[in-house]
């Protein structure tokens, strides 16, 4: 008779075998990343002490894939112990094999999509243990009418009104709320931008508010738990039960779920929903205003740069548009990416072109197809070479009339990059780069745009925007990496709104007069 360690092994080289099978770029794109082993080991050791006192295990996985958890759950508890297991896959490539493999066992599979069923209707035939590693599909891969019907029944069945930017994982977690029994267990692997991103506002909501939340472990970004995924995980702990008041939930950090690197308990009163919790997680405190309470959105505009809907077509070395003559006063400068560029000050030549080894122009040209056709042969030449592309039908493209036009964006004297890694201990994943070019720049940099009051300052003093620049690359990193957010990997990605939310403090003494407190309002980009 096969013991559960043997089913393991068994299970192992299915998953490897079907994997294999599937593109990487399919899974990826419907959020399939296998637990490992180790690790639904150790989640199920760690779960054992808070279902003790009870009769028996009532356990579901809702996206059950070939098994990890209920692998785990049977080398962790004795058959006896298990009144009942039932778990969901949607994707038949993993859910027919499991079947086979799980036949001689208790466990009752269902090739399903979970969140397409209705929920048990009496206490005794839902789970008092739920643990699931939910597929991880963005917001952009789930179609809208998915995404309408998911909104919908998650509001219908727990109040919570999701963002249109959730995850699929998102809707998982708040779905499986209607099928866990009262005062059952859920344990939940997922994402930890949560933490961190505006959408996560509801899930954390729905932590604080629908659920007692027990534990919440985040890994250390730079040890990924997925071979097969950049993304930062954390697993979450709770029971179904209202929240006491004062409560306390354990937060853990880093190294492993059995021996991490930081234990701490943190009220839940600090653990709002409009608070980043990551820093919280690791220990960290968020680096204090100074007095002025002033930040740098109050000193400048900052939006993310152009997002092309193709950068291989609509950015063009210099000598490839004259190759292909297309108009130059439809073409704008634009920057390289960061990685290709290796000055932090950008020099312009007398048109105002960057001074720069490679130089780049953006194709733009808004005028309706009849025009370009009639007045511009060679852009219509090229335009054609898109369309056979597929590039008019593209996510971006199809969106916009025409659809080769593109945002616009001016050229800004200051320029952040949107993502890095730290490296090192002393490195800086951002960089802040002084333009003194008329280049505009794509969406892997962050545009800062000086408001009308600053403005006024640079006019009256020339040096200022230097001063400035030298005051952001001063900024203490810390700082910074506590406004944005990281995934798997090391990688650190800032939003528009979170390097606005940084302290202006830093750059306040680069000014000669002191600068009062901005209107926090909308200011239209300078022309």
């Amino acid at each position: 008779m096969m013991t559960s360690y043997d089913l393991e092994a068994l299970r192992l080289d299915l998953q490897k075998r079907l994997d294999g099978l599937k593109p990487q770029v399919d899974r990826n794109r419907l959020g399939q990343f296998a637990t490992p082993t180790e690790l639904a080991a150790e989640i199920a050791a760690v779960t054992r002490p808070l279902m003790a006192g009870r009769a028996s295990i009532r356990f579901l996985d809702p996206a059950f894939g070939t098994g990890a958890f209920y692998s785990a759950l049977l080398r962790s508890y004795s058959p006896s112990d298990i009144a009942w297991a039932k778990g969901y896959e949607v994707d038949p490539h993993y859910g027919l094999p499991a079947l086979s493999l799980w036949q001689d066992t208790h466990l009752k599979l269902e090739i399903a999509d979970f969140t397409q069923l209705s929920p048990p209707t009496t206490d005794r035939d839902r789970p008092n243990l739920i643990i699931c590693n939910p597929p991880y599909v963005r917001h952009h891969h789930i179609p809208v009418g998915d995404k309408v019907r998911l909104r919908g029944k998650v509001a219908e069945l727990t109040s919570i009104r999701l963002n249109g930017l959730a995850g699929l994982y998102c809707y998982f977690l708040c779905l499986a709320h209607a099928w866990l029994a009262d005062n059952g267990i859920g344990v939940w692997l997922i994402p930890s931008e949560f933490m961190d991103v505006k959408y996560g506002r509801e899930v954390k909501r729905y932590l604080l508010e629908k659920v007692t939340l027990l534990r919440l472990h985040l890994f250390d970004p730079h040890e990924v738990q997925f071979d097969d995924a950049l993304v930062s995980s954390a697993v979450v702990w709770f029971t179904k039960a209202t929240p006491p008041s004062q409560h306390a939930v354990d937060a853990t950090y880093g190294g492993s779920l059995t021996n991490p690197r930081v234990v701490q308990r943190l009220a839940t009163t600090h653990l709002q929903e409009d608070t980043k919790w990551s820093g919280l997680f690791k220990g960290q405190e968020k680096v204090a205003r100074g007095e002025s309470n002033l930040k740098l959105s109050d000193l400048f505009l900052i939006k993310r740069g152009i997002a092309t809907g193709s950068n291989s077509f609509f950015v063009l070395k210099q000598s490839e548009a004259g190759r292909l003559e297309l108009p130059s006063h439809l073409l704008t400068p634009i920057l390289p990416s960061p990685r290709f560029l290796d000055v932090e000050e950008v020099e312009a030549d007398k048109l105002g072109d960057p001074l720069l080894a490679t130089r780049l122009y953006l194709l733009t040209c808004d005028e309706p197809e009849a025009t370009v056709q009639r007045k511009y042969p060679a852009l219509w030449a090229y335009l054609q070479t898109g369309i056979a592309r597929g590039l008019n039908e593209g996510y971006l493209c199809s969106r916009r009339s025409p659809w080769y036009a593109q945002e616009k964006r001016p050229p800004a004297p200051l320029l952040c990059t949107y993502m890095g890694r730290l490296r090192t201990k002393n490195s800086r994943p951002f960089r802040f780069i002084l333009n003194h070019s008329r280049a505009t720049a794509p969406n892997v940099y962050l545009l800062m745009y000086p408001k009308p009051l600053l403005l006024d300052l640079m006019q009256q003093q020339p040096d200022l925007l230097r001063k400035l620049w030298l005051a952001l690359n001063a900024l203490p990193v810390e700082a910074i990496l506590g406004e944005g957010r990281v995934y798997g990997g090391g990688l650190y990605k800032l939003e528009p709104n979170e390097l606005g939310n940084l302290p202006a403090d830093v750059v306040l003494p680069a000014l000669s007069q002191p600068i009062p407190l901005v209107p926090r309002q909308l200011t239209l980009l300078p022309s």
